[in-house]
């Protein structure tokens, strides 16, 4: 049997697990009974299910045969993945902190404490943040390039919030939205909640295919086109500007809105104006503190042409009526007295020494990065599968993602995510080393 027959088989079978059409329990025909259906060798038939119990969603049974596990909360897999375990080292999602973070909260307790309108943080705020908040919020803004008035800005319990009331305010059921074949998970997950036509586009190595963009507009009617132009989520491009006025273009000439994504943008120094800067009345952008300060501080902010407001603040209305003035007063705070920004020059100085790191570390291997970014995309070799990969990952208690949660194609690469800026230096350096083992080690099986 071909190795490429022998790989579909696994992936067909893996395939119908994932998605429901092999139920939890189901008892698979035996080793002899694959081997007749599918015209193949017993002992392929046996190693087909030995890659398939590998990845976790077989289980066998002395005695009784091979039955389908439950994987209704799958292992390793982004954001639907399982609490890791306590000693395991989490390379899968992103929470990066600096020394020295928990003291400049403490002192920002105590100054929120002798505020001298401290009742007032404790009543509800208008929905799209107090006027003051959304200046401070402006004030930042344009340091980023974008120059908007405190009225075209809300205040969200973070980017994810503010996605989420973008599509709420702006899509509806069945709506056509342009995203990348890799692209953020939480955006996938909306998605799926509000019933949107995600349409692929191909990637090159500075971003979306824009032929591909163009020809999907002009025979589609594409609502909306989804993109993180600076530092995309997995592959850590930053979009050059050419390709951005492009972009723009092709937007003015078929009506879709721009969801532009700038979570991670912090972490690129002197990059090309964002899409809100050169787009303001088709662009919505949003973004937030939580990578640049604390994953745990839940404040965003989403920058909106004037005639959405009216709608994007009945969505907050609806979804958590303000964000909580409390952490949006010390959020203000460190906007405006530079914190932000200190803090913000040591990440990229972190980001780019574990870049440096993981470059050392996973030396042979496939990797596409930033140099300053807090992620990688290792392409597997030849051989090496990705949900064998995390299961052994898991048992040596390490935690990553396949690039399933990224994937909107039908094509899912055999690819791992690996977060770098979650656990200290000596302990990711090491962590890394197993991650090469394991990797050349299955790429031999």
């Amino acid at each position: 049997m071909a190795a490429s027959r022998y790989k579909l088989l696994v992936d067909a079978l893996a395939s119908d697990i994932r998605a429901g059409r092999l139920a939890a329990g189901t008892r698979l025909p035996t080793h002899r009974g694959l081997a007749a259906r599918e015209g193949i060798a017993v002992v392929t038939a046996t190693r087909v299910y030995a890659e398939l119990e590998a990845m976790g969603l077989v289980s066998r049974e002395q005695g009784r045969g091979t039955f389908v596990r439950d994987i209704a909360v799958p292992a390793g897999h982004g954001i639907d993945q399982q609490v890791i375990a306590t000693d395991a080292v989490d390379l899968n999602f992103n929470y990066p902190s600096l020394p020295g973070q928990a003291d400049l909260l403490r002192k920002a307790l105590r100054e929120v404490a002798a505020f001298g309108e401290l009742d007032s943080l404790l009543r509800y705020q208008p929905h799209r943040g107090r006027p003051q908040d959304r200046a401070t919020v402006a004030r930042h803004l344009r340091r980023r390039g974008i120059t908007a008035d405190a009225e075209q800005i809300l205040i969200v319990n973070g980017a994810q919030h503010g996605l989420a009331i973008t599509v709420m305010a702006a899509l509806d059921a069945g709506d056509v939205v342009a995203v990348d074949a890799l692209t953020y998970p939480g955006f996938k997950v909306l998605a799926q909640a509000f019933h949107l036509d995600l349409e692929p586009l191909p990637t090159t190595a500075d971003g979306p295919d824009l032929d591909a963009l163009e020809k999907l507009c002009a025979t589609r009617p594409v609502r909306a086109i989804y993109t993180m132009p600076t530092l995309h989520n997995p592959l850590g491009w930053v979009m050059p500007a050419a390709d951005r006025t492009r972009l723009i273009e092709i937007a003015r000439r078929h009506g879709p809105l721009i969801i532009e994504d700038g979570a991670y943008a912090y972490l690129v120094e002197d990059p090309p104006p964002p899409l809100a800067a050169s787009a303001p009345d088709i662009t919505v952008h949003v973004s937030g503190l939580s990578k640049n300060l604390a994953t745990g501080l839940r404040v965003g902010f989403v920058v909106a042409p004037p005639s959405r407001v009216p709608s994007l603040e009945r969505a907050i209305r609806a979804t958590t009526w303000n964000t909580p003035a409390l952490t949006t007063a010390i959020a203000c705070r460190w906007l405006d007295d530079g914190t932000v920004e200190r803090l913000e020059a040591h990440k990229r100085d972190d980001a780019r020494a574990r870049q440096a790191l993981a470059r050392q570390e996973l030396a042979g291997l496939s990797l596409i990065s930033h140099p300053s970014s807090y992620f990688v995309w290792l392409t597997l070799p030849e051989g090496a599968r990705a949900d064998r990969l995390t299961a052994t990952l898991a048992r040596r208690h390490i935690s990553v993602s396949t690039a399933e949660p990224f994937t909107t194609s039908q094509h899912t690469p055999q690819a791992l995510r690996l977060a770098l800026g979650s656990t200290d230096p000596d302990s990711l350096r090491s962590t890394l080393r197993t991650v090469r083992r394991v990797v050349l080690e299955d790429a031999c099986l």
